[in-house]
């Protein structure tokens, strides 16, 4: 109790507290400040810590004198008043340590001193307020705890749509069963007779290329024979200026002549005609190629439909097991949502009883209300005549106010001037207590050598 974790808080605050959060009816009315303060009284801090008990374990006050005795006791009516304050002890030797008291005795209920009450109340006080924050906070985790379990009833509401989804987008109805399979044979022929033509594509390809090269080598020959030609040419004209030939040989070289260029001229001709053919060729090619690229846009068209139908199939396994996953959730979820109204259910039967008690209390009231109206029918004769006085008694209030204020600022600074001296006075006795302290060891060290020298 010396060294406390706790603020312990002034008599004011505690009996505020326990007015407005502890004690009911006459009881708060009744408690004041003179019953804790400078002696406190031992009726009050028993109630106090009754009503503790009401509140915390659902231990009524009646039960702490119901407490079971032995059976072949004599004399039990002397027992009575002992029952009371020993139940209580217990209970709150049960109830102490949990606010960080642990040396609570007898003396605190029977005799009790103030500096110790007020500690034991300020504990039990900082225990009140820790359960009341922890009591918010376990609403609000509840209320996150129903959100939850709204956000997953949406979620398997969506989990058991996209199943149907997924079903209707794997299984293939009998309507369109026929249109499928007439799809995948005409998907079949076609890859085969593609793959015939591109044979037939890879063929005329390498007689083209065969071509070209022989088109090429026929090329290379007419050059060669133009430069001939042109040699021959020129040589003809160098003989012609040197020698003088017969006209029978000229004749003779010209036909030969002749029919060189007659030979020249049909294998150009051919090659003009394989030209054509091979141009023929080419654009049947090209028009096979432009078929064949048609057919690969739908292969292509078909592997992806095939792709998205596989993009599907395991988006479709992703929200199985993302399914079985909230399923065990939901199980989870399930045994709290049992344990959460069992303890609803006991909650619900307290409030019950609490709202009997309370319509007893409203009838006691009304009928207090009843009486109190008989009152005020006389008190409302004599109001007329006091309304009169308070007009009067206004005047003096305003003035009492105004003077009110300059006082209450005189103690403002009265109370500032007293806090400056409490902090110098607590520092001094800081230092004060340190050189006892420091004293006492020099005293104890003195001891120590002159016990020594003995």
């Amino acid at each position: 109790m010396t060294e406390n974790t706790f603020p312990v808080c002034n008599a004011e605050a505690i009996v505020n507290f326990y007015r407005t959060e502890i004690l009911t009816g006459q009881e708060a009315k009744q408690l004041t400040k003179g019953d804790l303060t400078p002696v406190p009284k031992p009726e009050t801090v028993q109630t106090l810590y009754m009503r503790v008990l009401h509140l915390l374990y659902r231990f009524r006050p009646e039960c702490h004198s119901m407490v079971p005795m032995l059976e072949n006791i004599q004399y039990p009516e002397y027992h009575e008043g002992a029952t009371v304050i020993m139940s209580v002890y217990t209970r709150m030797r049960q109830f102490l340590p949990v606010c960080l008291v642990y040396d609570f005795s007898l003396n605190d209920l029977l005799a009790p001193k103030k500096q110790r009450t007020l500690t034991i109340l300020s504990a039990i006080m900082n225990f009140l307020h820790f359960r009341k924050q922890r009591m918010e906070m376990i609403m609000e985790k509840q209320a996150k705890f129903r959100a939850d379990l709204d956000k997953l009833q949406t979620y398997t509401k969506g989990n058991l749509e996209a199943e149907k989804k997924i079903e209707m987008l794997t299984t293939i109805p009998p309507e369109q069963q026929a249109e499928a399979d007439e799809l995948a044979a005409a998907l079949s022929e076609l890859q085969t007779t593609t793959m015939h033509e591109y044979q037939e594509v890879n063929a005329k390809n390498d007689s083209i290329t065969e071509w070209k090269s022989k088109i090429a080598e026929k090329t290379q020959k007419l050059a060669q024979v133009k430069v001939e030609i042109t040699n021959l040419k020129e040589d003809i004209s160098s003989l012609k200026s040197q020698i003088v030939e017969s006209p029978e040989e000229l004749k003779s070289q010209m036909e030969k002549m002749k029919e060189n260029v007659k030979n020249i001229k049909n294998s150009i001709e051919e090659t003009d005609e394989r030209i054509v053919e091979l141009q023929n060729m080419m654009q049947g090619v090209t028009q096979t190629e432009a078929e064949i690229q048609q057919m690969l846009s739908l292969l292509q068209d078909l592997e992806t439909s095939m792709n998205n139908t596989k993009q599907r199939q395991e988006e479709g396994q992703e929200l199985m097991a993302q399914y079985e996953k909230k399923q065990k959730e939901l199980k989870n979820l399930c045994v709290e949502e049992s344990q959460l109204k069992r303890a609803h259910a006991m909650k619900l039967d307290k409030e019950h009883k609490q709202n009997i008690r309370r319509q007893k209390k409203r009838e006691m009231k009304e009928q207090h209300v009843q009486e109190v109206l008989g009152e005020c029918n006389q008190i409302h004769q004599k109001r007329e005549e006091m309304a009169d006085k308070i007009q009067e008694i206004s005047g003096e209030t305003q003035q009492l106010k105004a003077k009110m204020k300059s006082l209450r600022d005189v103690c403002s600074k009265e109370t500032e001037k007293a806090q400056a001296l409490y902090d110098t006075l607590s520092t001094s006795m800081e230092e004060l207590h340190r050189r006892i302290e420091v004293h006492i060891a020099e005293l104890k060290l003195n001891a120590t050598n002159i016990s020594a020298d003995f």
